[in-house]
């Protein structure tokens, strides 16, 4: 498989993957442009071990961590002005508040939901994450439970 199909193939998943993350899309779209230059890079390192999309998961999860823990040692400015979101018209609202409430997760349940999200079979997403299967099973099941209190407590919110 050429580098080219491995890209086309995973792009879509690794940018969800990624605004699992962050909750903002270009900064999603760095992230995965990271992950396919280390792809790309350690290409010639891939043993076949596990499915080229669980290595790649693998390498885009460590990315965004690492972004993530660069950011939030970064130094902080208080901006002077309060900026409003700007709405993205091509994503449904329910996706963006679940992205929100995903990127809300602690680091293992963002990795862990967001994989379960693109169809990555449990047993994939253990070896990912260094969890048992019946551990991986036992979270899943309480992120969306955390999930779904998310939307019920948004719901509620905005009746008021």
């Amino acid at each position: 498989m050429s580098f080219e199909e491995i890209y086309t193939a995973h792009y879509s998943k690794i940018f969800r993957l990624c605004m699992g993350y962050v909750n903002d899309a270009d900064w999603a779209k760095d992230l995965v442009q990271e992950t396919f230059i280390n792809v790309w890079q350690k290409l010639d390192q891939f043993r076949n071990e596990s499915a080229i999309g669980t290595w790649i998961f693998r390498i885009a999860s460590n990315v965004c961590l690492r972004q993530l823990e660069r950011h939030n040692r970064m130094p902080r400015s208080d901006m002077p002005v309060q900026l409003e979101d700007v709405k993205e018209p091509d994503m449904e609202h329910n996706i963006r508040l679940l992205y929100r409430f995903i990127s809300e997760l602690e680091e293992t349940d963002r990795v862990i939901i967001s994989l379960e999200l693109e169809d990555v079979k449990q047993t994939e997403i253990a070896s990912i994450v260094g969890f048992s299967d019946t551990n991986v099973r036992v979270r899943v099941h309480r992120i969306k439970e955390k999930l779904s209190q998310k939307f019920k407590d948004h719901e509620q919110s905005d009746r008021f």
